[in-house]
């Protein structure tokens, strides 16, 4: 194996532990849907690396994508990276994904939302279900004395009871 290819074998092993550390520590309670954020990172992963879209990974395929991905991160272009090069690529995919993450975020509460449909919200349809819906649906709630508005009194009253429902139903091995 020539130097250059160790190189690249070592810089890859390097940057996909970054991000595989920032995953499971962003991944932390994403289980149980369909394998959470780290199945969704192993597709995406798997589609990157699929280049010819054949439905299989090839060695071809992984030296490939490497050498692409240390090119990405080799910002001087001396074919070495620096311990800064290296930081600086793995910030910019967390940056990625966390963009990533919110045009997702963003789509499913357009799709939530858009009751006619037309991939946009109106004013009527966020006011439908949006923060004044929450606020009335929490004032059916939380005003006890009924006069339509929520009382630091009422609101601590509320807080009580959620914190006393936590107690009881989680953290029962603490009582």
């Amino acid at each position: 194996m020539n130097t250059k290819a160790l190189w690249i074998s070592g810089a890859l092993v390097v940057l996909m532990g970054t991000s595989s550390v920032a995953l499971a520590r962003e991944g932390q309670g994403g289980e149980g849907r369909k394998g959470g954020q780290r199945g969704a990172m192993l597709e995406q992963m798997f589609e990157r690396t699929d280049i010819n879209n054949d439905g299989k990974i090839t060695q071809e395929e992984v030296d490939a994508v490497a050498a692409q991905r240390f090119n990405e991160a080799d910002t001087n272009g001396d074919g070495l990276l620096s311990a800064e090069e290296m930081q600086a690529f793995a910030a910019a995919q967390r940056e990625t994904r966390e963009q990533e993450r919110r045009a997702a975020r963003t789509e499913r509460m357009i799709s939530r939302l858009d009751t006619n449909d037309d991939g946009l919200l109106s004013q009527e349809e966020l006011s439908a279900r949006g923060p004044q819906d929450m606020f009335s649906r929490m004032l059916d709630r939380i005003d006890t004395d009924g006069d339509g508005a929520i009382s630091e009194e009422e609101l601590a009253e509320a807080r009580a009871e959620m914190r006393d429902r936590r107690g009881n139903g989680r953290g029962w091995w603490k009582n």
